[in-house]
């Protein structure tokens, strides 16, 4: 069935249920990742079955990890690890579709390896950065070609003896992070990555569970290979994922009367970025029930309606809130005053430019705004003008950015090139409608 094009319009009525948004999508990555290199099996509860995170999946099957699906919703798996130096050369390239993470972690798996791969993607990702993550790989000693000297996708990798490095990172980037620390786990040597703002700390908890300790000295984040990895005891449960609840938070905030309770969602600091960011808008969000869920602070987070005003985002909440902006920026389009976001300049290096894309759907929808190069403003406004067609770009979090916009338009608004809605929210659709949004594929 070809689902390319989404429909969304007016609200008819409030929002209101409980909701259980998808596995968190970077742990998803990264459980399979370490499982896979360990010694042993490991058996995981909550996974996302999104394109991307299977993409993953595919990858260590191909060079030779046994992974069994428990549940035919692919939420449940058990991987059973080949160790660091078990992986097999795979018989052709492998695949990593439109996700960056699996991309960009691969790579440091792929540099500590005794044989060569070539590592690809689609269209989309084929045009996104590689050198971050290639240049520091070859001063650990890793022989790397691709486009434009390796700038781009395809990239063969030709792996071997590693040296540790001390890497600077021009961007809080927690691909960056992790793709060097994985890589440290094949190097001789303390490999230690400074950044300058904290990225997602997910890699560096989970090798820890793992049994590879990663410490904090003073600014930089340093490993000293264990030389094996072992998994943790019990069921690895993944939390519910963030960057998905915030859609139907900002849905909640716009539409009177609504409330949506999302159920498990992980909490972490550096990953709560969006939550903050609302409430400085004005934003009723709160937490209930806090826990915790393997080794992530989870909460049951209660979205009601709220009259959200125009901010000034504070330089220190951009990269804990790097995904949601899309979805932050439809809550500015529907706030009152101005929302101007700077230093965000990596939003024009994900999967699509996402600053350029969303202007031109808001603009469409008669948003008033200005573009920078590292950021916008937002004027605020009552409704969206609909009847117009919008391009998601091939990118999922536009798509489901502007099907929450949708739901304070005048009339219907069409999202074309939606289908990437797949790579991390296959459910998206069914899990709208069942709180009231007005959502639907073209040809349903």
């Amino acid at each position: 069935m070809n689902r390319s094009t989404l429909i969304a319009g007016p609200s008819a009525a409030p929002l209101s249920g409980t909701l259980k948004p998808p596995g968190d999508k970077s742990i998803s990555h990264r459980i399979v990742i370490l499982a896979s290199l360990a010694d042993g099996v490991t058996k995981v509860d909550g996974f996302l079955p999104g394109e991307d995170n299977l993409a993953t999946a595919v990858m260590f099957e191909a060079m030779g990890v046994p992974i069994t699906w428990l549940s035919e919703d692919k939420t449940r798996l058990r991987i059973e690890g080949c160790g660091l130096h078990g992986l097999r050369q795979p018989d052709g390239v492998l695949d990593a579709g439109n996700s960056g993470t699996c991309a960009r972690l691969m790579a440091g798996v792929l540099a500590g390896q005794s044989f060569a791969t070539t590592l690809t993607g689609d269209a989309s990702l084929r045009r996104r950065p590689m050198m971050r993550v290639v240049e520091p790989l070859r001063r650990m000693g890793a022989r790397i070609d691709g486009l434009d000297d390796g700038a781009l996708l395809p990239l063969t990798i030709r792996g071997g003896e590693l040296a540790a490095i001390h890497h600077v990172s021009e961007v809080a980037s927690a691909q960056v992070k992790s793709c060097l620390l994985l890589a440290g786990l094949y190097a001789h040597g303390e490999t230690s990555v400074s950044e300058p703002s904290p990225s997602r700390d997910h890699t560096e908890k989970m090798l820890a569970s793992f049994g590879q300790p990663v410490e904090m000295r003073e600014d930089a984040m340093v490993l000293r290979p264990c030389k094996s990895l072992r998994p943790p005891e019990g069921v690895f449960r993944v939390p519910a994922d963030p960057s998905s609840a915030c859609f139907f938070a900002v849905a909640a905030s716009l539409l009177p009367g609504s409330c949506v309770r999302l159920a498990g969602i992980g909490v972490n600091p550096r990953r709560d970025g969006w939550r903050r960011i609302l409430m400085q808008m004005g934003a009723r969000l709160m937490l209930e029930d806090e826990r915790t869920v393997g080794l992530e602070p989870v909460a049951d987070v209660v979205a009601q309606d709220a009259q959200l005003r125009g901010i000034h985002v504070e330089r220190v909440d951009v990269a804990d809130a790097i995904d949601e902006f899309p979805a932050l920026f439809v809550a500015a389009a529907l706030s009152e005053g101005e929302f101007v976001l700077g230093d965000a300049a990596e939003l024009r290096t994900k999967e699509s430019d996402r600053i350029c894309i969303m202007a031109k759907a808001l603009t469409a929808c008669g948003v008033e705004l200005q573009e920078f190069p590292d950021g916008i403003r937002i004027q605020g406004r009552e409704t969206l003008r609909g009847n117009v067609r919008v391009d998601a770009a091939d990118d999922h979090r536009i798509a489901m950015a502007m099907a929450m916009a949708a739901q304070r338009a005048d009339d219907d608004i069409l999202i074309e090139h939606a289908e990437a809605i797949a790579t991390s929210f296959p459910d998206f659709v069914p899990m709208a409608q069942s709180v009231g949004m007005n959502v639907r594929w073209a040809d349903d």
